[in-house]
């Protein structure tokens, strides 16, 4: 079943307060539009480094800055905007057919993403030409 596609949404986790610290946690299903499939992370990431530069053609996302900070830049084909991910409760929700690319990390951040599906190479748009002629197939 192919999902509405071209869509960017931030997502607020639940936040438990104790003295001893806080805890967050994620049930797919619930707290997401979908079953966590893969959850994969990046860390060490150098503060000048780029990262993503592509778009999936069914594979949904949520991104997480668990620590330090971090900026995502996002184009659906229509149009573009920006997210400073740096609240380890916030994720942004990124459907299929969006581009993304990431950067600006803060020195020691670390981004987390749970993911709908296992990794796929062929569910990845890496040329952005390619991606603009899918989202415009789209629309028709």
């Amino acid at each position: 079943m192919t999902q509405a596609r071209g869509f960017v949404r931030e997502i607020e986790l639940p936040q438990i307060h104790d003295p001893r610290g806080d805890l967050t946690f994620v049930e797919g299903g619930n707290h997401l539009p979908f079953d966590i499939r893969r959850v994969y992370y990046l860390y060490n990431v150098p503060v000048d480094a780029k990262r993503g530069g592509h778009a999936h053609k069914e594979l949904e996302q949520v991104v997480f800055a668990l620590s330090g900070s971090f900026r995502i830049k996002i184009d659906d084909g229509t149009s573009r905007s920006e997210y400073w991910l740096r609240d380890p409760r916030k994720g942004l929700h990124i459907s299929r057919l969006v581009w993304r690319e990431m950067d600006s990390f803060s020195q020691g951040a670390v981004c987390m993403v749970l993911a709908s599906l296992p990794y796929d190479e062929a569910d990845y748009f890496r040329c952005y030409e390619e991606f603009r002629a899918a989202v415009s197939r789209e629309m028709r």
